[in-house]
């Protein structure tokens, strides 16, 4: 006998069942793996999680999900023993928004393998739990400046929730995730899900970028009425900015490059405005040269955010 994907907690589901909205009910999702630029998904599951007050509801076996070999999840060694290990996992929590509000909340490492097997299990969580709508968040990169306001793509199913406002992609085809391919299945099945893609600044997209997870916390709270605080990071935002800033103003070279994106930016957005077709979206990075990708090595790792 096959070993059951997703395992409950029975006090969690007691917990749900007796807090569940009676309509409206919202399960969000922030997976690790999939593209996170500024890692604006991380922030946003580590600020609900240290706020939300979380109860488990269910388990996935992550072990019929991973491919440890491929992505090795890291491990401490401490003079003459291992002293930690990045335990993966995939669970499901119960969590309350700042006024208490219930919500569902899914986060941890995206499966590798079986994805429609996966999908499949979040749909069976969905309708016995009584979900009506299905979001997730996360950080694209784009060549757009840090000194423009942040924009982002909100996407899905339920076409009714969608921002009315102009998209910034035509039609591309880009590799699938364990995320977008729920979206995708959720649709043929008639379910309502949403995912909010912040656009990130290229040149930030390696390090923590808590204005891009403000940006997501306010799409999320304006698709689901949740109030999820986002103002709890205006410090965070504020030293990055501040960081940002003081990098920029010492490097020559950086400057030219965020007073490039700038013009883009502006007549990219001018010509939207006054409704003139555009042919293709922003400019890649690729289009910016030899010298944007330099400049982009520069940013491998979790160093503090700034160029």
């Amino acid at each position: 006998m096959d070993t059951p994907l997703v395992s409950w907690d029975p006090e969690g589901v007691e917990a749900w069942a007796a807090a569940a909205p009676q309509e409206g009910a919202v399960l969000m999702h922030s997976l690790r793996g999939f593209i996170d630029a500024g890692k604006a998904g991380a922030l946003v599951a580590q600020h609900i999680l240290d706020t939300g007050d979380p109860v488990r509801v269910a388990s996935f076996d992550i072990d019929q999900l991973l491919d440890y070999r491929s992505r090795r999840p890291e491990m401490t060694f401490s003079v003459n023993q291992w002293t930690s290990y990045d335990e993966p996992h995939l669970d499901l929590d119960l969590v309350r928004d700042l006024e208490g509000t219930p919500f569902l909340f899914l986060h941890g490492f995206e499966p590798d393998i079986r994805w429609e097997a996966y999908i499949r299990a979040v749909r069976d969580i969905v309708e016995r739990l009584g979900v009506e709508l299905t979001l997730g968040a996360h950080g694209i990169p784009m060549a757009a400046p840090h000194t423009r306001p942040l924009t982002a793509t909100i996407h899905g199913t339920a076409q009714d929730l969608l921002p009315d406002a102009p998209s910034l992609f035509g039609t591309v085809t880009v590799p699938a995730s364990a995320q977008n391919l729920m979206e995708y299945r959720f649709g043929q099945w008639g379910r309502s899900a949403i995912n909010v893609a912040v656009h990130v600044p290229h040149y930030l997209a390696q390090s923590p970028y808590p204005q891009a997870a403000q940006k997501a916390m306010e799409a999320v709270e304006d698709i689901t009425g949740l109030a999820l605080s986002s103002d709890a990071l205006d410090d965070d935002a504020a030293q990055a900015a501040e960081e940002i800033d003081r990098q920029t103003s010492e490097n020559e070279e950086v400057q030219a490059l965020v007073a490039q994106l700038e013009e883009q930016y502006d007549a990219f957005m001018e010509q939207r405005e006054d409704g003139i077709d555009i042919d293709g979206p922003l400019p890649s990075a690729e289009e910016l040269g030899a010298e944007f990708e330099k400049f982009l090595e520069q940013q491998r790792g979790d160093s503090p955010p700034g160029p």
